[in-house]
């Protein structure tokens, strides 16, 4: 099951990109949480370099482990998380929202929706492992309920930048999956409707107050305000960029972002925090380290050698790569602020953890690569 052996086959480049962009994480969080005390080691700090260490044994855990297991356990995983999900709504509200389960011995939030999204790859790469036909009628309803279920119940939370990960990752596994390919041109046409939508939006094209009439005849207003261009938090994390010009303000001289202008600056908003401090420089050279990481991401998929393991990877990769895509265009403009980590960067446990156990079930695929 775990096997330390398979360790020493480990793709090293993927390593030292994780380590690099986890530097620059401790880089921001200090200085947007350092309160003028002139300090490296904040209580943030402290707390992400906890979760980073836990992260490391997370990746070590899941590299090693054969990567196959996680077929038998499918469905245990499933349900479990289908009722981690549910029972999110019965449990005390945090910060107004049923999102997070409170540990309160070890004084730790968790949240399933973060975790469900590696879930549902799996779900899916069982699905389309184990299926023999997928043109017919009750293999498609069979595929849209195992993603419907899940995406449904974080949507309500409400979360909707999570729940909107879970769509392209579902295409690109029916992609390499051979799904009915009626069922994929459906799905990317409705997915380019709404990018088209949501950018004349945010591009002013359409008046955003002038279409509210009409979608909220069947949406909440609370739900169509999420696509306001012009929100405080859209505004302040544009100004942050521009701020910082070509070669940023400075390490820790931030008079924007660290002075609680920016909401969320060490969290969601660390992208925007990153850009005003070391400029759009320090930007462009950020978006290459993340290429490179998605780069290698993708070579996994096809260097495997099952399979399972490439339908496993293409999901991983693109779990990884919408995180960032989202994050990035929300902080520039293109697309509403909806919650979505920027994945190694921003503050938290929860993201570290599920992005490390992703990574490390990569590299138990790149490892295991000579073994058939």
């Amino acid at each position: 099951m775990w096997d330390h052996r398979y360790l020493k086959n480990l793709d090293f480049r993927q390593i030292f990109l994780i380590l690099f962009l986890m530097g620059i994480s401790l880089l921001v969080i200090s200085s947007m949480t350092d309160q003028n005390q002139n300090v490296f080691l904040t209580r943030y700090v402290k707390n992400q370099i906890q979760w980073f260490v836990l992260g490391w044994v997370v990746f070590l855990f899941f590299a090693g482990f054969d990567y196959r297991r996680f077929f038998q356990w499918t469905w245990i995983l499933y349900f479990l998380m289908i009722f981690l999900l549910l029972g999110l709504y019965f449990a005390a509200p945090i910060q107004r929202v049923h999102r997070w389960y409170r540990l309160p011995l070890i004084g730790m939030n968790i949240q399933p929706s973060e975790h469900a999204k590696l879930i549902v790859v799996f779900t899916l790469g069982w699905f389309l492992e184990k299926q023999k036909n997928y043109q017919n009628a009750m293999s498609t309803l069979q595929l849209i309920l195992i993603v419907g279920i899940p995406f449904l119940l974080i949507l309500k939370q409400p979360d909707l930048g999570t729940a909107l990960v879970l769509y392209p990752i579902t295409l690109a596994m029916c992609y390499f999956g051979n799904v009915n390919r009626k069922l994929i041109y459906s799905m990317s046409a409705l997915g380019v409707i709404m990018l088209v939508f949501v950018s004349l939006i945010f591009g002013g094209i359409l008046s955003h107050e002038k279409m509210k009439p009409f979608f909220t005849s069947f949406l909440k207003e609370y739900q169509y305000d999420r696509l306001n261009p012009n929100t405080y938090h859209q505004k302040a994390a544009q100004t942050a960029i521009a701020i910082g010009g070509i070669s940023g303000s400075g390490w820790k001289k931030s008079e924007f972002s660290a002075q609680k202008w920016l909401p969320a600056a060490h969290t969601d908003s660390v992208f925007a925090s990153f850009g005003e401090e070391f400029g759009a420089i320090a930007l462009i050279f950020i978006l290459f380290i993340f290429y490179l990481l998605i780069h290698i991401s993708f070579q996994v998929v096809s260097k495997a050698k099952d399979y399972y393991a490439r339908l496993l990877a293409s999901g991983i990769g693109v779990y990884l790569a919408m995180h960032i895509i989202v994050n990035i265009a929300m902080m520039c403009g293109f697309l509403p602020i909806s919650g979505v980590p920027l994945i190694l960067i921003s503050y938290g446990g929860n993201s570290v953890l599920t992005t490390m156990a992703a990574l490390g079930i990569l590299q138990s695929i790149y490892s295991r690569r000579f073994r058939f």
